[in-house]
């Protein structure tokens, strides 16, 4: 019998070179330089900035490449507030934080998601969508957020914010690291968001009891990882949905893994793949648990026959993380470190019957499988 634990891929975040930057402050082209260097005199002129750059971002008819830049360019105006850059050598901002049930990022790593470019844009565009309908459907009231897991720069607030009037929308913050915290609270205070700010709260997400939970219309947790490795997406479900109202909109609203067969050791277009099953569906899963709060040691064992197949034909099984953040929106292959591809070489002659998945919701939280 075979055992494989299926081990996270390192995602190498390059630093941003901005030597030759330039950013269009109030139609006026100056370098990037020059705007660090009135930083202080711009703090009520960066949320009207920070808001049109994030405009051009979510614009599709805007290059790609532009896009990366822009969100360069407000990388650089958080890490000048924060003085968090995300490539920190203190110990306590590498570690992972333990929680109840996995780990969380340490605060290097939450910092460094902001420029995993179409992930940071296609949750942005998410969520400004859930709100503007959560107003079509509730035109009378104010919108409330709950955001799990906000990191050191609380993208998801201090981005979406300046789209709306603290009136229309109020944002509940929630974080396991108290550097990573207070470094949120300080970037939200100098770019004069307090007023969205309803409560923020340092806890542990899975096992947190949300005051009033059911009052909120949107609940955040960008908790996962590719393979939904090591971080606590799942137990954080487990334990917030069955809190919320019903029609709370989730966000992500879905993650789905799914195995095929490559006849290419390395995911790349050309190869010849077929899908085999979907291993793992969140949503699903998550609502077979009648009592969600009696979170399981592992999800149900997820058995794949082998025996029809014409194995000889491949070089390797696939694994593929698909992410649905909301409606239409989706993070699929390679488009995030979310979705990097997890490939497990075969050896001939292959002679195993079956293939075994096994979703472990411990503290070492992970997917394995074995071969029978």
């Amino acid at each position: 019998m075979f055992y494989q634990v299926f081990e996270k891929k390192t995602l190498i975040t390059h630093r941003l070179k901005l030597k030759t930057s330039w950013v269009v402050l109030n139609n006026q082209q100056v370098s990037l330089t020059q705007t660090l260097r009135l930083q202080k005199m711009l703090h009520p002129l960066i949320l009207s900035d920070i808001k049109k750059l994030v405009s051009a971002i979510l614009d599709k008819s805007v290059p790609q490449t532009k896009k990366e830049h822009y969100l360069g360019v407000i990388h650089t105006h958080f890490q000048k507030l924060t003085q968090i850059t995300g490539f920190e050598t203190k110990i306590a901002y590498l570690a992972a934080i333990p929680t109840a049930k996995g780990k969380a990022l340490g605060l290097n790593h939450a910092a460094q998601c902001l420029l995993d470019h179409k992930r940071t844009i296609k949750f942005l565009d998410a969520i400004i969508q859930a709100i503007q309908e959560k107003q079509r459907t509730y035109p009378d009231e104010c919108i409330t957020l709950f955001y799990a897991g906000c990191g050191p720069y609380a993208p998801l607030m201090t981005l979406v914010a300046p789209f709306f009037d603290p009136k229309e929308v109020q944002f509940s913050v929630l974080e396991i690291n108290k550097y990573s915290l207070e470094s949120a609270k300080k970037l939200i205070n100098s770019l004069e968001l307090s007023a969205y700010i309803k409560e923020y709260y340092l806890a542990d997400a899975v096992t947190f009891q949300v005051p009033n939970a059911t009052a909120f219309h949107i609940l955040i947790s960008e908790t996962l990882d590719a393979l939904l490795y090591r971080e606590c997406y799942v137990p954080i479900l487990f334990n917030l949905l069955p809190q919320f109202d019903k029609n709370t909109t989730l966000i992500p609203k879905n993650v789905q893994i799914s195995l095929s067969l490559s006849t290419n050791k390395v995911a790349i277009t050309r190869n010849k793949e077929v899908v085999l099953a979907t291993i793992m569906d969140v949503q699903e899963t998550i609502l077979t648990y009648p009592d969600h709060r009696n979170t399981p040691a592992h999800l149900p064992d997820k058995k794949i026959d082998l025996t029809s197949l014409d194995i000889d034909k491949y070089d390797a099984f696939l694994l593929d993380t698909k992410v649905h953040i909301y409606n239409d929106i989706w993070l699929y292959r390679n488009e995030s470190s979310l979705t990097l591809p997890m490939t497990l070489p075969l050896v001939h002659p292959f002679q195993k019957k079956s293939i075994i998945f096994t979703y472990y919701i411990a503290y070492d939280i992970g997917l394995k499988c074995r071969f029978e």
